[in-house]
């Protein structure tokens, strides 16, 4: 072999080990940055701020996969939920503020939080129940909406961590609060779980006979603020029956058909396709089917744009869609974005409407030695 081919080979073979220890470098590095992108479950907290002499919290519940769900203890309020899209970027998929002045302002459209005692309307504002008729505050066209002019999404909750991966919040509501009868200890458990599932306990006892009904009201955009409204977003939700309503949101009490109406999300459709033809846009209860008493999946949205899909679970027999009608683009919002109509949409799991004085539908009166149970789950992937 001459000088010159046994010097060619010996590049080329240094050239084949160096490009080896490139290679096994690079799977080493890859094999890095896949280790650092998982995340330890756990729960952290930083101060958020001051409400008068109460001390407002942040609480940040992380699971390996990445998905973070940030609650405050102020009016258990939901101020990030960030999952990942279709090409696994992260992103934050409810509306919200950057910070506690925005959530304590008068204008927000209760971003997020946990409302009660009782959600959603009750008409005038008035209820009998054993006799005696109770007067509650009005601050709604004259009915009562959210549990009054200071509900439980204006309150701060006793919280405590409880593991790495749910939060305890505990509120005791005083006999008279806003107009309802009894002493009430609310108890709701957020739990951030390893499917990247957000599921959320509500429990209540009461020493007097009181309505209760309690839920979250987050505003959801799938496409993390991609998409400037929820138009796109595909929505099912199983249901045959809806609560009609009058024209300030007050059900009459019939139960009208879906079928053959824009109401009609038995299949799903888009968002936008038929909201022109709703009075409004939707805000309505709709008459979930259910086989039984359990958890039962009765929703789904899903946003085509990032491949986001929501999935929601229940143990309540309705469930309000409400779409951002009443966002008209004075709210900034996170990283000052503006929310203007139809930003997002709402999914609050919950006995009906006015249900004190709808006899027909389910009770939605607690009374003493009972327990309010209701669990709700919102399972995010993509497809």
């Amino acid at each position: 072999m001459t000088n010159r081919k046994y010097a060619i080979m010996k590049k080329n073979a240094s050239l084949m080990i160096l490009a080896g220890m490139v290679f096994l470098a690079a799977c080493k590095d890859g094999k890095q940055e896949s280790a650092a992108t998982a995340m330890k479950p756990g729960i952290s907290e930083k101060n958020w701020g001051m409400i008068g002499t109460d001390s407002v919290k942040q609480y940040t519940l992380s699971n390996a996969g990445g998905m973070q769900v940030s609650i405050l203890n102020y009016g258990g309020t939901v101020t990030n939920i960030i999952v990942p899209d279709r090409n696994k970027q992260m992103g934050d998929v409810v509306l919200g503020f950057d910070s506690l002045s925005g959530y304590t302002q008068a204008g927000n459209p209760y971003f997020g939080c946990l409302v009660g005692r009782y959600a959603n309307r009750i008409a005038s504002g008035k209820f009998t129940l054993d006799g005696k008729t109770y007067q509650l505050a009005q601050n709604n066209m004259g009915n009562a909406l959210h549990g009054g002019l200071k509900g439980f999404d204006k309150v701060i909750w006793q919280a405590t961590p409880l593991g790495d991966s749910s939060l305890q919040l505990v509120y005791n509501s005083k006999d008279g609060e806003e107009g309802y009868p009894g002493n009430l200890k609310a108890t709701v458990v957020y739990t951030l779980q390893s499917d990247n599932s957000l599921k959320i306990d509500y429990t209540a006892t009461t020493d007097q006979p009181t309505p209760v009904n309690l839920t979250n009201h987050s505003y959801f955009n799938l496409s993390a603020g991609k998409e400037p409204t929820i138009l796109n977003h595909e929505v099912m939700i199983h249901a045959d029956k809806f609560t009609e309503v009058n024209d300030k949101l007050i059900p009459t009490g019939k139960l009208p058909d879906v079928k053959g109406t824009p109401m009609d999300f038995t299949s799903a459709k888009p968002v936008g396709k038929e909201l022109a033809m709703v009075k409004g846009g939707y805000d309505h209860n709709w008459v979930l089917n259910r086989t039984g008493s359990g958890l039962e999946k009765i929703a789904s949205v899903y946003d085509p744009s990032s491949g986001r899909l929501l999935e929601v679970s229940t143990t309540e027999p309705g469930i309000q869609f409400y779409t951002g009608n009443f966002l008209d683009s004075t709210l900034h919002g996170k990283n000052n974005r503006v929310y203007p109509q139809h930003a997002a949409l709402c999914l609050e799991t919950q006995h009906f409407p006015d249900s004190p004085n709808q006899p027909s539908f389910p009770n939605a009166i607690l009374k003493p030695g009972e327990t309010y149970r209701h669990t709700t789950v919102f399972t995010f992937s993509v497809k």
